[in-house]
């Protein structure tokens, strides 16, 4: 399990600025706690193996059916780019 932790931007963009891995349920519901009360803070957690991975998944679920040709996800954590235009299933 990894957790993307992260907020909206002004632009609508998607700034990922934290990663976790391997943390317990309680441990992610604190983390998650603690931004709650900022308005724009964002979080999921995905059953993957790299944070590349997840930056992809967070991508797909939740930028893409949104997104128009100026909104992003910006990987501030490692900097990983999602592929965008991926044919879905």
């Amino acid at each position: 399990m990894l957790l993307l932790m992260g907020r909206q931007d002004c632009g609508g963009n998607l700034v990922i600025e934290s990663s976790h891995a391997n943390l317990s349920e309680d441990e992610i519901t604190a983390l998650v706690e603690q931004e709650a009360s900022d308005g724009n803070a964002w979080a999921a957690s995905f059953s993957v193996e790299s944070h590349k991975e997840a930056i992809q998944r967070a991508y797909d679920e939740y930028v893409a059916p949104e997104a128009d040709e100026n909104t992003k996800l910006i990987d501030k954590v490692h900097g990983f780019a999602p592929v965008l235009d991926r044919p879905r299933d």
